[in-house]
């Protein structure tokens, strides 16, 4: 599926579905959807980078090249992490480019720290996702991360193993103002997985070949 054409044709898909935005990965695949589309896109850019565990739109040049490309949100990691570059000055970057700013968190200290910055959302998205949280696979998401930052009035974006319609509706009573599906939307392989998975278990249950 890791394919322009295919996540465009995903993009428009899920904007014909009724989504409000979208999340896109690489400044080319933001610039070809938001060509297609007329949705806001939140934009990231992942580098595996050799000296520090931070991914998600590390450099200055990811932003500059977010904004180029047409996204509305640049989302960045906003863990406690060793980065490359201050959390602040990528911040400033993108409010010089006049775009919304989204903090990727994976704690309720990553979260609040982001806030008081400045940043204008907040999301759970790395819970599991560092040293600190990790977790497994078939973990529910993180409902404590998410109601702790609401209360402490953060605009909050729930992300992370959010599978189901009722997990998204669940996100949203416990105080986050929006809900990033990812996997369960666009990762066909993970899925068919999760379906293979639980017929395998009932199989084994009754008896079935």
């Amino acid at each position: 599926m890791d394919h322009d054409e295919i996540v465009v044709a995903m993009a428009l898909a899920a904007q014909a579905g009724g989504a409000h935005a979208l999340r896109v990965e690489g400044a080319l695949r933001v610039q070809k959807v938001v060509s297609r589309v007329t949705l806001p896109v939140v934009g990231i850019i992942k580098r595996d980078l050799l000296d520090s565990d931070v991914r998600i739109t590390p450099e200055m040049d990811d932003v500059d090249a977010l904004c180029h490309a047409g996204a509305a949100v640049i989302a960045v990691d906003a863990t406690q992490r060793s980065r490359p570059v201050p959390l602040q000055d990528l911040l400033d970057r993108i409010r010089y480019h006049r775009r919304h700013a989204m903090a990727d968190c994976s704690t309720n200290i990553d979260g609040l720290a982001a806030h008081r910055l400045g940043f204008d959302f907040v999301g759970s998205t790395l819970s599991g996702y560092t040293a600190e949280t990790l977790c497994a696979d078939d973990a529910p998401p993180d409902w404590p991360l998410i109601r702790q930052l609401s209360k402490q009035g953060c605009w909050v974006v729930a992300e992370g193993r959010i599978r189901t319609p009722e997990q998204a509706a669940q996100a949203l009573r416990d105080g986050a103002q929006a809900v990033t599906v990812g996997s369960a939307i666009t990762r066909i392989e993970h899925i068919t997985d999760w379906f293979v998975k639980a017929v395998r278990t009932a199989s084994n249950a009754h008896g079935c070949p």
